[in-house]
């Protein structure tokens, strides 16, 4: 840990030049823009959901699935249109509720490698950064499942 007795004078003046030029960042109204947005993805879901319910004889339980293609389905065709970056860089971490931001890591790395072609290109590199999401979220499911096994079998 550097603290300013162990920086030379020029160091000092330049960090003291960096803390003044560094732009703040309004913490606050970003957490705003996050949660409204978030919330507002997850109100399109829940309208989503009901809509199958309603039109499609589906129950709560088994609207879940489809409900989640379709919010991955548009959010591909937005990110393919260039418009779920600009609600990413407007809401942050409110566009990445964890469907939204999957279906836009998927796409987004698929259309970056598009030039290298469908099977070097798209193929090999479309889970790249999705990958991580896929494997991290089945071994919770796997651990969870084990745990709730366990705990089910030993509780009656």
């Amino acid at each position: 840990m550097n603290n300013d007795k162990s920086k030379t004078a020029e160091e000092q003046n330049y960090h003291k030049l960096q803390q003044k030029k560094e732009l703040k960042r309004p913490v606050i109204l970003n957490c705003f823009k996050a949660f409204f947005v978030g919330g507002f993805i997850c109100l399109i879901g829940q309208v989503i959901t009901t809509f199958y319910i309603y039109f499609f004889d589906f129950t709560e339980q088994t609207a879940g699935n489809p409900t989640v293609a379709t919010i991955i389905f548009f959010t591909m065709l937005l990110t393919g249109f260039g418009l779920y970056d600009k609600l990413g860089q407007f809401a942050g971490a409110g566009s990445a509720v964890p469907v939204t931001g999957f279906g836009n890591a998927v796409i987004s790395t698929a259309i970056e490698h598009r030039t290298e072609g469908f099977i070097l290109g798209v193929g090999s590199n479309m889970f790249k950064l999705a990958g991580s999401v896929i494997v991290y979220g089945v071994f919770s499911a796997f651990i969870i499942a084990i745990i709730k096994t366990l705990f089910m079998k030993w509780m009656g």
